[in-house]
């Protein structure tokens, strides 16, 4: 498969795997939960790379619906490279705004995607779907990004938007009336996609023949294949109004023979009100098609997805401002629309995901769905920009609480619902370890071990630090010894008494800690696999992947 070259691609392709965990630390304050969970829906404060890596041991593989919305790269959105990325050429790019006289804007956009799709891959179920906005400077790098990470056998559609209603007379050559959504599903478990039908589109549904199964339409029972190319699909059809024997001329009919027989059967031939139709058609009834849903398309007009100027519009009836500036924020019925497409006719509880999380119109349809349908979604947000806490967790209080000056009853009564608010903590090192800065809380560490040793989900309502035990794996009971003092860690080690003391259980023990005073003899009598702080916590998964 041919692949997108660029200026710095070499330093950046394995980067996400480089990227330390870090620590996600709870701002009780900011958020509108009891207790902070990373359970519930979050607002995550930080770098996006970084932030995306912190989550890979609680959400890795169970995310839904990601929708991102990166900078467009026109050379006027103000972003900056800042992924430290270990090359000279790299650590000179960081911090410097990206504007159109920037001969490798280009280039530093990809590298800047690269890691990112990498690890947004790694969150997403088997049946998740990934939808990017973006428009005409990028999409054709963005195509080729994602064919890379995600293959391009699961390349879903570009999805057009049309984002305004009129057009500009300030262009000089065109005017833009559309965006391009880009969308991607992880693995072929997403096989078929079903949306809910819209209500207006049930107007042409009738039932002239008082049919006790409702309202229904009819549709044509002729192929378009002609009766030489599909010879077994042409015989004689009775009307049995007039008692005639009906062959088309020149095309076959779209149902064998059995099938037609069924259609008889199950009174689903339709030859007009006199029985005097040409032709039969198929009666299709609405309460059948409510229940399968209907293929959704790669279009999305305005009247049904909104609009950028409704987006602000939503903004400013929220801040009761008029005054409030946010560029181009998304309108909530365009997600809205991404979600339900993502979630087909299932109604399952879904976790969805935005990294570049905006004005947190994401949150606001998720919460609006849940409303609407009774649902259990959650969102998950990451933005890195000093708007979060003023405008994007802001917007989502409101949205939950309700604004009690508006004019809307909805909005005066808020949507209900809860989120815990993260800051992006330190980063958790080998070297920590070894020097003893910056040692990570002990549940902290579990979880990043549990997960890179493993690959799974770790879940903190299983562990239990009295005995050193983390959880239990496909293959392992997982234990860690360890405390971050760097007095008691000096002395700290998988000793003879410690071993015994390891509850017992018919799995094997996988045991971390700073060190061992036990042979090997031991261990395998003992069923222990031991790893070593800090050095060999990646090993154990490795072994598995093999």
């Amino acid at each position: 498969m041919p692949s997108l070259q660029f200026k710095g691609k070499v330093f950046v392709e394995n980067h996400h795997l480089a990227v330390p965990f870090h620590e996600l630390q709870p701002v009780r304050s900011k958020g509108l939960s009891r207790k902070a969970s990373l359970h519930d829906n979050l607002i995550v404060e930080g770098d996006n790379l970084a932030a995306l890596k912190a989550l890979l041991p609680t959400y890795h593989g169970k995310i839904k619906c990601i929708y991102i919305d990166p900078p467009y790269n026109t050379g006027n959105e103000g972003w900056a490279y800042n992924d430290n990325v270990n090359s000279p050429m790299m650590q000179d790019w960081l911090g410097k705004v990206v504007d159109r006289e920037d001969l490798t804007r280009h280039d530093k956009w990809c590298c800047m995607m690269l890691p990112r799709l990498k690890l947004l891959r790694e969150l997403l179920r088997d049946d998740g779907a990934i939808f990017v906005s973006i428009d005409d400077n990028e999409v054709h790098r963005l195509r080729c990004l994602m064919d890379e990470v995600f293959g391009e056998e699961n390349f879903v559609g570009d999805i057009i938007w049309q984002h305004r209603y009129g057009r500009s007379n300030n262009a000089k050559l065109i005017s833009n009336q559309r965006e391009h959504v880009v969308f991607y599903r992880r693995s072929d478990s997403l096989s078929h996609i079903r949306v809910k039908r819209a209500t207006e589109l049930n107007g042409t549904y009738q039932n002239p023949d008082k049919d006790p199964r409702g309202d229904w339409v009819s549709s044509s029972y002729v192929n378009p294949a002609t009766k030489d190319q599909r010879k077994n699909l042409s015989y004689p059809i009775v009307n049995p109004h007039t008692h005639k024997k009906i062959v088309h001329p020149t095309h076959a009919w779209k149902y064998s023979k059995s099938t037609h027989e069924e259609h008889v059967k199950d009174n689903r031939i339709w030859w007009g009100k006199k029985g005097n139709l040409k032709y039969p058609r198929l009666k299709n009834f609405l309460s059948e098609s409510e229940e399968k849903g209907i293929v959704p398309i790669d279009l999305m007009l305005a009247d049904v997805a909104g609009t950028t100027d409704e987006g602000t519009r939503q903004l400013q009836r929220l801040f009761q401002s008029k005054t409030i500036r946010f560029n181009n924020p998304k309108p909530v019925k365009l997600i809205e629309n991404l979600i339900a497409i993502a979630e087909g006719t299932s109604g399952e509880t879904s976790i969805i995901l935005d990294s570049f999380a905006g004005s947190g119109t994401t949150a606001h349809a998720v919460l609006a769905l849940n409303k609407e349908d009774g649902g259990n979604r959650r969102f998950v947000l990451v933005e890195c920009e000093d708007y979060v806490e003023s405008i994007t967790a802001k917007r989502v209080r409101r949205v939950i609480k309700g604004v009690p000056s508006a004019k809307d009853d909805a909005l005066k009564a808020g949507l209900g619902g809860t989120f815990s608010y993260f800051k992006l903590g330190r980063p958790m090192r080998q070297e920590s370890l070894l020097d003893g800065s910056n040692l990570p809380a002990y549940e902290k560490l579990a979880t990043y071990v549990f997960f890179t040793a493993t690959g799974e989900e770790f879940e903190p309502s299983k562990l239990r630090q009295e005995t050193w035990f983390v959880g239990t794996s496909r293959i392992y009971d997982v234990f860690l010894i360890y405390e971050p003092d760097v007095e008691k860690l000096k002395n700290m080690a998988l000793t003879l008494d410690v071993a015994r003391k390891l509850p017992r259980t018919k799995r094997n023990k996988l045991v971390f800690a700073p060190t061992k005073y036990l042979d090997r003899e031991f261990l395998h009598r003992y069923r222990i696999v031991f790893q070593q702080l800090p050095f060999q916590i990646y090993e154990t998964v490795d072994k598995l992947d093999r």
